[in-house]
């Protein structure tokens, strides 16, 4: 094909964001152009109807380019998103990340013959999976590996599962490959990425831990700097990874949670695994091993039957954890959850309590930065003054250097919500 250069959009979580980035080189590698790609979410219905209102933006403002449609929102409901008049091709979730599937689409696309088409497999039934890495929007400095897709847990209020399959494993030798020659290309940094990366290696022969492979990637890929790990389910973090956590620094003293609720009825509601209790405990355990480390999480407000005083254990738990970087989702009801035909709790109070989680997370953020005021850190540049500790912590540098740098100094104080950063001379 010949022509503009593909487009892409994304909606929706990190994963997504990843899969994008690889997706975009495939389609490179494949010739694709003249074709706008939207990556849809489902995690909850306004995801939905803003995947559906993207679909309709791209083909309004590219009438003449093919418009592909893929994503969790697509794979679980093909027929609805197939059947838009803006949609050409629809993608399932598992092919979306095969070579094949671009090439394939540029030669049915150059014949002629790519309109309606529908790659698409039965989710609940794929086993396979292969490690990709992707640079991340900070292609100079920070790359990604999918370790894990698919959930094996039913949360009350989550449709993922039926968009991502079962939860099924990357081998650790291909991982720890893609994470070498991520280092050779001049990544100073990766970041494992998954649905459920806590359950990593459950279906791999002796069932390895995420600690196992932390563990194996420092060990033998040493030329990479920094090893981060994506969303971790607090519960199911074994003993090894906390070992690896206190023993070596190249693995990030951040850790973001999914915690959903900080209270025990709307946990056992939502069929989470841990208890309020369960997450302090974690967290204060994980700060003797690290002192420094910094906590973000996902909370959700407004779940259904919260009462005002359970929506108070969520507040208390941002201060009781330290959670400095918290994503706060309003409840939203998605149809074919068990959560959808609980009693719900008025939109307006759902909003509110939303408004008033963002601020306490805020609050305890300025906290959580001022304890690293005065003391030494290094500074991942994503541009020549900006980038992040090794806390993921944003921070700005008072000097400009190169992009994907690595900047030691020493925290001077607060700028808005950034660390002020002044070089340390070497």
């Amino acid at each position: 094909m010949t022509g503009a250069e593909a487009k892409f959009e994304t909606l929706g979580c990190r994963l997504n964001a990843y899969e994008t980035e690889a997706m975009r080189e495939m389609a490179a590698a494949a010739g694709i152009s003249d074709s706008c790609i939207v990556n849809t979410c489902a995690v909850t219905a306004e995801a939905v109807r803003k995947s559906r209102q993207a679909i309709r933006r791209q083909r309004r403002e590219n009438p003449r380019a093919k418009v592909v449609v893929t994503g969790c929102a697509a794979q679980i409901d093909p027929d609805g998103f197939a059947g838009m008049p803006e949609v050409d091709v629809l993608i399932g979730n598992s092919r979306k990340m095969l070579p094949e599937t671009w090439h394939g689409l540029s030669s049915s696309a150059d014949s002629g013959s790519a309109d309606g088409t529908r790659l698409l497999d039965d989710i609940m039934a794929v086993r396979k999976i292969s490690a990709r890495a992707a640079a991340g929007p900070e292609a100079n400095s920070r790359a990604y590996v999918q370790v894990q897709n698919g959930c094996d847990h039913r949360c009350t209020f989550c449709i993922i599962p039926y968009g991502r399959g079962n939860s099924r494993s990357v081998p650790a030798d291909s991982i720890v490959a893609q994470v070498k020659a991520l280092a050779e290309k001049g990544f100073r940094e990766v970041v494992l990425t998954g649905v459920d990366i806590t359950c990593w290696g459950n279906d791999l022969a002796g069932k390895p831990k995420l600690g196992n492979l932390a563990a194996r990637i420092l060990k033998l890929v040493p030329e990479i700097d920094r090893l981060r790990v994506s969303s971790v389910d607090p519960v199911e973090i074994d003993q090894e990874f906390m070992e690896v956590l206190a023993e070596n620094s190249r693995l990030m003293p951040h850790l973001h949670l999914s915690l959903q609720s900080g209270d025990n009825m709307i946990l056992k509601r939502m069929k989470r695994r841990h208890s309020r209790d369960d997450a302090i405990r974690f967290c204060e355990e994980a700060r003797k091993l690290r002192p420094d480390i910094m906590f973000g999480a996902d909370l959700i407000a407004g779940f259904p039957t919260e009462s005002d005083g359970m929506f108070r254990n969520s507040i208390k738990l941002v201060q009781e954890c330290g959670l400095a970087m918290l994503h706060v989702f309003p409840f939203s009801p998605r149809s074919g959850t068990p959560a959808a035909r609980m009693p719900q709790v008025p939109r307006n109070t759902v909003r509110e309590r939303a408004s008033e989680l963002r601020a306490a997370g805020r609050a305890e953020r300025l906290v959580q930065l001022q304890r690293l005021v005065g003391k030494n850190v290094s500074v991942l540049l994503e541009s020549e003054r900006a980038g992040r500790t090794e806390h993921f912590a944003d921070a700005v540098i008072d000097t400009a250097h190169a992009a994907g740098s690595i900047i030691r100094g020493r925290a001077i104080g607060l700028n808005g919500s950034k660390l002020s950063v002044s070089k340390i001379d070497s």
